[in-house]
Order: structure tokens, then C-alpha cells, then sequence
């Protein structure tokens, strides 16, 4: 079997900090003049990715690919967004990928990919298959992390109506198996977003699946008063989740980019556990040319699900368009225990967790309980 490339698509998150990784002058420059310099730029290539090798001695190597854009610049023109992506599939296939993944707000541009794969040379796929896996499973290590028991906690997923919330509100309530792959329903779902009629749908679709008891709210105070474990994945521009929104010791996955909690959150609850969503350790001896924030062995569970598709071989859109069809969550988590994939770690606003700083929140979390 041939070795299959894959290319992943990034973009600034923070405008002066993401920028400043390539150009370092951004970080003296005001903040508008760099929004003005991404606006004249193309699609670059930041750099080489190298030594993946799966469990089963297959390999990857791959490009990150860099889109002059904020998500609030491509919210604003989705068709130059949209324009700039089949820019960076074109030159993904020039460079000899054979799948590209997308990262952030690329996934959301153009339907979830759907218009952006019509007019693409190449398979893409959003991740969010293995995101939605990684951020479950990353919760409940968080959870375990923290002392809360998995099967008799409340869960709250914002944003359930989303591609992303759909499926995690799924696991959370249903549970799952597979080759390799277990984790059982949580006690009670509340599934937190805008429209009552969607989340109503949700709803009664769970229903039948699940001994979990759920219920649905468009009040995100009412949906996380109660709320042991949280998950949340908007597409808000601006955070949704406030310091007086959450429960003391309670677990938030946040998945979304733009992030969803405030940084307010940061500063003023030490004593909740707030974390990025997955870290994956990658198998083999990865080495990247451009930096994503992570160690070398470590990535994000979008760009590993490109890698595994490469991996295997399958080299088809796998994960597109807004409703995630479970089967495709458990197939690519049977595929990352396969080759070596695992989650392994936690970040909370993109530093590292280690054990001493979870004891202080559990700690913190003692000091309030005793008020």
C-alpha cells in the first residue's frame, strides 16, 4: 500500500498572537493594520508534518496550510472565505495531499463543506466526527479527574442543535461499543440552544435511544444551573457562558472556535475545570515544521482525523454538512484505537493541566462547598 498525504487548513484565532507565529512583526503592529495585511495575503503553506507511523506500520506525512482569515472576517465574506479554501484544496493537490482537513472555521464556511467539496479537487473533511468522539471522551477523563461519577451526572450540551452538539447530546444520553470503543450514557441531558422547535426534535429523537432522561431549554442559566458536566460547541462569535452560569466542581468541554466561555471564566471561578476539548497523542515520532501550541506527539482531534483517513486509506469526504451520522463517530474512534490514536491530556485555554493544578480547583471546590 502507497503512503497518502493529507493537507490541513488552519487560520488565526487570536489575530496579533496566530499571525505573530509566522510574522513576528504582528506582534508590535495594531491590531486593525494586521486584519489589513491578512486581507492582501493568499493561502500559504506554514510548514511540513512528518513521522506519523500507526500501530499497523503505516505512514502519513502532511502540509499545514494557512488561510489569511479570522472566523469574523469570514463570517463577514463567506465568499471570499469560500474562495480562499478551493485556493488551499488546489494547492493542497498540488503538493501532492490526497485529503484535506479543515480546522476551526474553515468546517462551518460553505454549508460545513458541502459547497466547498463540490468545487474542491480533493476529499475534505471537517474532523468533527473525532472531535465529537474526543470531546466526550476528554470530559470524562475531566470528570473522573474531578471526582464526579459519570452515570448519575447532570450533562448540559450548548449549542445540541449543531452538528457537533447533536452528536455528543447523542453519546451522552445513549452511551456507546464498538471494537475498542465504550462509554456509557451520563444520568440526565439538558440540551441548551436558540430554537425550541429544533431542540424539541432532538429531543424526542433521543428519547427512544436512551434510559436518560432529557429535557430541553433555550435559558442557558436554566440549562447549566444544575449542569455536572457541560459541553459546549456554538458557532457564537462572542462567549456564551459567564462565571454565574456554572455550577461549583463542575467539568466544561469547550469545542468550540471562537471559544464559547468567557475568559471571565479564567479569572473568576477557580473552581470549575475548564478544558479545550481533546488532545490527542499522535503514534510514531511526528515532527512538525510550524507549531500549532502543542507538543510534537500531541495534536487536535480535527487534524488527527485527517491523518487517519490518510492512514487507512479511505480517502472520501467523511465528515461533511450538519447532522453527523453516528455510526461514522464510532467507526473513526475504532480507527484512531487502531492505529494508535489516543486522548491523552488536558489544556484549559491552551495550557497544559497538569495534576497539581486540578487538585487546586477540586480544593477550591471544598472551600466553597464549607461556606
Amino acid at each position: 500500500m502507497g503512503v497518502y498525504r493529507f493537507a490541513f487548513l488552519v487560520h488565526p484565532l487570536d489575530v496579533k498572537r496566530d499571525v505573530a507565529r509566522k510574522y513576528p512583526i504582528a506582534q508590535w503592529l495594531p491590531e486593525s493594520w494586521v486584519e489589513a495585511l491578512l486581507r492582501c495575503m493568499r493561502v500559504k503553506v506554514l510548514g511540513k508534518i512528518t513521522g506519523v507511523r500507526s500501530l499497523t506500520g503505516a505512514t502519513t506525512e502532511g502540509w499545514l496550510l494557512g488561510v489569511p482569515m479570522t472566523a469574523q472576517m469570514m463570517r463577514a465574506d463567506e465568499r471570499r472565505a469560500l474562495a480562499l479554501l478551493k485556493d488551499a484544496c488546489r494547492l493542497a493537490a498540488d503538493l501532492g495531499a490526497h485529503i484535506v482537513g479543515l480546522g476551526a472555521y474553515t468546517a462551518i464556511v460553505g454549508n460545513n463543506g458541502m459547497e466547498l467539496q463540490e468545487q474542491s479537487p480533493l476529499p475534505v473533511t471537517t474532523g468533527n466526527s473525532y472531535t465529537t468522539w474526543t470531546a466526550v471522551e476528554a470530559t470524562k477523563l475531566a470528570a473522573e479527574a474531578m471526582g464526579i461519577e459519570w452515570e448519575r451526572a447532570t450533562a448540559a450540551v450548548v449549542g445540541a442543535t449543531g452538528s457537533i452538539g447533536r452528536a455528543c447530546a447523542h453519546f451522552l444520553a445513549c452511551g456507546a461499543k464498538g471494537q475498542g470503543v465504550t462509554l456509557p450514557p451520563v444520568a440526565r441531558v439538558t440540551l441548551v440552544g436558540r430554537d425550541r422547535e429544533r431542540l424539541e426534535a432532538l429531543r424526542a429523537a433521543l428519547s427512544p435511544q436512551a434510559d436518560t432522561a432529557t429535557r430541553a431549554t433555550t435559558d442557558i442559566a436554566d440549562g447549566l444551573r444544575d449542569a455536572d458536566i457541560v459541553i459546549t460547541v456554538t458557532s457564537a462569535m462572542d462567549a456564551v457562558i459567564e462565571p454565574d452560569h456554572l455550577k461549583p466542581g463542575c467539568v466544561v468541554c469547550d469545542v468550540a472556535r471562537p471559544r464559547d466561555v468567557s475568559e471571565r471564566v479564567k479569572r473568576e471561578r477557580d473552581d470549575v475545570l475548564v478544558i479545550d476539548g481533546g488532545v490527542v497523542r499522535v503514534p510514531g515520532a511526528p515532527c512538525w515544521e510550524f507549531s500549532i501550541g502543542l507538543p510534537s506527539d500531541r495534536t487536535l482531534a480535527c487534524v488527527a482525523e485527517t491523518m487517519l483517513l490518510a492512514l487507512e486509506g479511505r480517502l472520501e469526504p467523511f465528515t461533511l454538512g450538519r447532522e453527523i451520522p453516528i455510526e461514522r463517530v464510532v467507526t473513526i474512534a475504532e480507527m484512531a484505537a487502531r492505529h494508535g490514536f489516543v486522548v491523552d491530556g488536558l489544556r484549559s485555554f491552551e495550557r497544559v493541566l497538569d495534576a497539581d493544578a486540578i487538585a487546586r480547583i477540586r480544593q477550591r471546590v471544598k472551600v466553597v462547598a464549607e461556606r
